[in-house]
């Protein structure tokens, strides 16, 4: 059965039990995945009980489900209130791909929880018809950029939305799912702010010269 998703708040209020529950939620989620995650832990964090918690979500599957919901919602939400529409087309790529990299840097549960799910094989998201609907909107969000810069010819015409989407995710997302092992291994003492700013910059870099002809 397709699940349909529920009300996402972006809000939440910490004196409300189903929102602490929640926020409990998104960090034991992030932390230890489906399996690994305990109702029990959940309730503890949240300084309540078990029974609330099923009060509230039902199940731990109907939880981690809302959690993903969420985590993708927000990310989507964000690009949305950028207002690309009104830059012009190199000015709201380079937007994007910064917007995009700071988003994914600051948050990095988002990453964790997505990284569950893949290892999953996407089963939960193959679940939920919310999922394929606001994740659309990050793909017409490029094709309106690429499109208007196509026809200033500024942008190759055989690039498409979805590549560029996939190589901006990759990016941003190896830049912080591989943080630890990557500077253990490669980066000797480095600056995390200096890091974060060069890795940033060359995400615009990479992209543009993908798009550009």
């Amino acid at each position: 059965m397709e699940h349909h998703g529920s009300d996402l708040s972006e809000r939440f209020d910490e004196s409300n039990l189903k929102d602490k529950i929640f926020i409990s939620a998104i960090a034991l989620f992030a932390e230890y995945g489906l399996t690994g995650a305990r109702m029990e832990q959940i309730a503890e964090r949240a300084a309540t009980t078990k029974r609330m918690v099923v009060y509230h979500f039902k199940t731990k599957e109907n939880l981690y489900l809302q959690v993903l919901e969420y985590v993708y919602t927000m990310i989507r939400r964000s690009e949305k209130k950028l207002n690309l529409a009104d830059m012009p087309p190199v000015e709201a790529m380079v937007q994007l791909v910064e917007s995009t990299f700071d988003y994914h840097a600051d948050h990095p549960d988002f990453i964790r929880i997505i990284c569950m799910e893949n290892m999953q094989r996407g089963r939960f998201i193959q679940q939920s018809v919310l999922l394929r609907d606001v994740n659309r909107s990050a793909l017409t969000l490029l094709e309106d950029i690429l499109r208007r810069g196509q026809q200033k010819r500024l942008f190759n015409k055989n690039v498409n939305a979805r590549d560029v989407h996939r190589l901006m995710s990759s990016f941003s997302f190896h830049y912080v799912a591989n943080s630890y092992s990557f500077s253990m291994l490669f980066e000797e003492n480095p600056d995390a702010t200096a890091q974060r700013q060069y890795y940033r910059e060359m995400a615009v870099e990479v992209v543009l010269r993908y798009i550009c002809p």
